[in-house]
């Protein structure tokens, strides 16, 4: 592995934001001046394709990207925000209903975060 292909994998691996590609190349970038944003690309698909990171898409939105650890995900459908979340029993019980084992799932749930639902109760409330 590259010595900037380590980098970017351990900051994605290091944060929990969810970076995108822009994100960790002015990252990268007060790291390392020389670093190309094309290079943060080209490492960031490696890096996905090799199965040591994830890419989250979303319509509208930039790609981000998360470790590879077992976990689901939450977006806000108002503002765009991505919070990891894990369903410990969900694995088991879609195992037991097949009566096999799950190799991998990737499971994403829309919703209104608590800020956006608390800013559209106050919208609501305005209106009446």
């Amino acid at each position: 592995m590259t010595k900037y292909a380590q980098q970017i994998l351990d900051l994605v691996l290091c944060s929990t934001e969810h970076p995108t590609a822009e994100q960790i190349f002015l990252q990268m970038k007060q790291k390392n001046s020389k670093i190309a944003q094309a290079t943060v690309y080209n490492n960031l698909n490696a890096l996905v394709a090799d199965g040591k990171l994830i890419r989250l898409s979303q319509p509208g939105a930039p790609d981000r990207y998360d470790n590879t650890t077992r976990h689901d995900h939450l977006i806000c459908t108002r503002c765009g925000a991505l919070a990891d979340f894990k369903f410990t029993d969900l694995t088991h019980n879609i195992e037991a209903a097949l009566g096999a084992r799950i190799q991998s799932y990737d499971l994403r749930i829309h919703y209104l975060c608590p800020a956006c639902r608390k800013a559209q109760e106050q919208h609501e409330n305005f209106e009446r």
